[in-house]
């Protein structure tokens, strides 16, 4: 893994060299020669152009996968490579453009339409259908004014993403306020997410909400229906394809002693409109099974309420113990009005190894309720208003175990064209839910800093 990532550090830094990036940093440059005009000394906050150069690798596997109703196959890998610029545009501002790409296959996405395979239909296998892979792509521009004194800072950031079956417009900003000289710290943050979807539905109910052939479909025409024989779902469209989430955040920080730091923090979001997933199936207690080869055919899909608030408050306690050991606790109490509330405790040990290395071991527990609307495969009642087998939405408990390790260079001694190394990080994630469902996250990150 490692020398991809080395070879995803020399392909991002050349387009750098060849694209876009350059005529940024042309700006940055501007920038600073022109602040150097000033006759009054002032300690800029981001003193040079940082490159971030960040990159992940994701594998899962479970049996309970949403899209085939509770039960299947659950595997998926992600690929994220991202890179982040930070641009002093003069002492007080920083101009910050992070970009980047997740590709996925997913076996679970696969099964939208589970008879496009080589195989029989069957929802422990993936399909090997234009469903099974896809690429979502991001973006964000965010702007950051800090005040003469550095006590007072505003930032606001635009925000873009895609999908096949979705986009997202995202618009936010914060305020930071600094005093007791400094010790303290008090912030507020509000973001808008404006988000669209496209109605994909699950294979073999698209012909009675969208072609309007119902069973008369070649689907149902050149297969054997086994099971109960007279499949005939009273499925009807979802309303809307629109989803839009507004969130407020409130912080405290305070330095509590020369080795003592403290913070608090409330976040809610209020999200209106499409917020079921219109391939997720829904098979019911009190109707007949029905199959083609292997596979179930769908009752419903996922109804759920076109609204949603959610709560967390969280707090985090960092104790510096010497030079070589700090320890960072962190627990958040989350509760909706879908009926999850949930439990997050974490640890991390920061461990320094010298003047450039610091290793970090880190664990995580993660405990919540199942929402008013979760149950399993097939004990649903076609008669239930809301309804949804997503194992997301039930109670589970999960840990995870993680390691991490951290090289600084401060006098930035590596060079790549006209960057220094500055620092490189690694860290891997274990993850297991005790409903299955387990995952590893391995991921990288260099930091480059302009000559």
């Amino acid at each position: 893994m490692l020398t991809v990532v080395k070879q995803e550090v020399v392909v991002v830094v050349t387009k750098l060299k060849q694209g876009l990036v350059l005529a940024v940093f042309f700006i940055g440059a501007r920038a600073l020669s022109q602040d150097s005009t000033k006759t009054t000394y002032k300690k800029r906050v981001l003193e040079t152009t940082e490159v971030d150069i960040l990159t992940s690798y994701y594998s899962q596997e479970g049996d309970n996968a949403a899209v085939s109703g509770g039960i299947g196959n659950e595997e998926l890998t992600d690929f994220t490579p991202t890179i982040v610029v930070s641009i002093p545009l003069n002492a007080d501002d920083i101009l910050k453009i992070d970009a980047g790409v997740s590709a996925y296959t997913s076996a679970s996405s696969s099964n939208i339409n589970p008879f496009d395979g080589a195989g029989p239909a069957d929802p422990f296998v993936a399909s090997s259908g234009a469903s099974s892979s896809d690429l979502w792509a991001n973006g964000v521009v965010s702007y950051t004014h800090n005040s003469d004194d550095r006590n007072d800072i505003w930032s606001g950031k635009i925000s873009v993403s895609s999908e096949y079956d979705y986009f997202s417009l995202g618009v936010g900003g914060s305020y930071t306020k600094l005093f007791n000289e400094k010790n303290t710290e008090v912030s507020l943050s509000a973001n808008v997410y404006i988000d669209s979807w496209s109605l994909i539905y699950p294979y073999e109910l698209r012909p009675f909400v969208e072609t309007g052939d119902g069973l008369n479909n070649s689907l149902f025409t050149q297969n054997t229906i086994t099971g109960n024989a007279n499949y005939n779902p009273n499925f009807t469209k979802l309303d809307g394809k629109g989803r839009n989430s507004y969130s407020v955040g409130v912080g405290f920080s305070q330095i509590l002693s020369k080795n003592m730091q403290g913070s608090l923090s409330v976040d809610v979001v209020q999200q209106n409109g499409q917020l079921s997933t219109p391939f997720q199936r829904v098979y019911f207690a009190d109707v007949a099974d029905s199959f083609i080869e292997n596979f179930q055919l769908a009752d419903d899909i996922e109804r759920l309420p076109d609204s949603r608030f959610k709560t967390a408050i969280g707090g985090r306690l960092n104790y510096y113990i010497n030079e070589m050991f700090v320890v960072r606790t962190y627990y958040r109490y989350y509760f909706d009005d879908w009926g999850i509330t949930s439990h997050t405790a974490s640890i991390e040990v920061p461990i320094k190894l010298g003047t450039k290395f610091t290793i970090y071991p880190s664990y995580r527990f993660y405990n919540q309720t199942a929402a008013d609307y979760f149950a399993p495969y097939e004990e649903h009642l076609s008669t239930e208003e809301f309804y949804t087998s997503d194992y997301d939405l039930s109670e589970f408990s999960a840990n995870q175990f993680g390691f991490g390790i951290t090289y600084t260079d401060i006098f930035t001694n590596f060079h790549v064209w006209n960057f220094g190394l500055k620092s490189i990080d690694l860290k891997f994630n274990q993850y297991k839910r005790d409903s299955g469902l387990s995952y590893f996250l391995i991921a990288g990150g260099f930091k480059f800093v302009m000559d």
